[in-house]
């Protein structure tokens, strides 16, 4: 779904006007045009799907080399077989962090911008670490909230990859905290998402200590 230029177009004249400026002076001529092409690219994941980044994938499945390895014995009595990777070991998590990201929010259309770090675990596809970028670009370039964004993200991939866990933690500057009312110039939201086998507790404390949100990773 693209944007309609023309609308926008219209309507940023019509602001300028409003702010008792004048549109046609000198300065403000292209002023109209330059939004309308900035919102076409802020706005390019309208009516997306993020999960379709995810369309290719690949098979987690190992390559047999001849006998599987041993078990862990001393294995949680808590895991499950859909817990179990091919060889019967827990299944591990797969971890990007650091993805930057901006948006725009909802609220007072002034952008926000940070960091998002993603885990999953696998549950026979993979998905290559460019995908999960595209993931959270595509959800990003939209009007959005960042509690919103987060579960986005990590809905996409959990229908995408069948994932047998995600976490999504953001981790944000918003235009309106640092440049309207209160001006807190340096404070960040930090908002966290999580599905599955990541919803637990101590998974989920285990994994976000791997991602290094609790600490502030990529400001």
């Amino acid at each position: 779904m693209s944007v309609d230029r023309d609308r926008i177009e219209a309507a940023v004249s019509e602001i300028l006007a409003a702010l008792g400026d004048d549109p046609a002076r000198e300065g403000l001529q292209q002023t109209p045009r330059r939004v309308a092409e900035l919102y076409a690219e802020l706005f390019a994941g309208v009516g997306v799907d993020p999960a379709e980044a995810l369309r290719s994938t690949f098979d987690s499945s190992p390559v047999s080399s001849g006998a599987a390895p041993e078990t862990d014995a001393r294995a949680d009595e808590r895991t499950t077989a859909d817990d179990l990777d091919a060889f019967g070991r827990p299944a591990q998590p797969v971890l990007l962090r650091d993805i930057a990201f901006r948006s725009v929010c909802e609220h007072h259309l002034l952008p926000f911008e940070g960091v998002a770090h993603v885990a999953y675990v696998p549950s026979g596809r993979i998905a290559g670490l460019g995908s999960i970028v595209a993931v959270v670009e595509s959800a990003s370039s939209r009007l959005q909230l960042q509690e919103r964004l987060t579960d986005d993200i990590a809905d996409a991939l959990e229908r995408a990859l069948d994932a047998r866990g995600v976490l999504v933690v953001l981790d944000a500057r918003h235009g309106c905290v640092t440049a309207r009312g209160p001006r807190q110039t340096g404070s960040t939201t930090v908002t966290l998402s999580a599905r599955g086998s990541l919803a637990d507790p101590s998974a989920r404390a285990e994994v976000t200590a791997l991602l290094g949100a609790t600490q502030g990773l990529g400001r």
